[in-house]
């Protein structure tokens, strides 16, 4: 577990993503985070 601070706006569109995807804020984030860590280790790798 761990806190951050987003961007109200940014909330906002995560908060109506996750509505929309029937998913929690929680698993959208893990998702993101798995996202971005996927995109740096490719960039890494080159």
């Amino acid at each position: 577990m761990f806190a951050t601070r987003i961007d109200p706006s940014i909330l906002k569109d995560l908060k109506h993503l996750s509505i929309d995807a029937e998913k929690p804020i929680s698993d959208l984030t893990q998702e993101a985070v798995r996202d971005i860590l996927n995109k740096y280790e490719k960039k890494d790798k080159k």
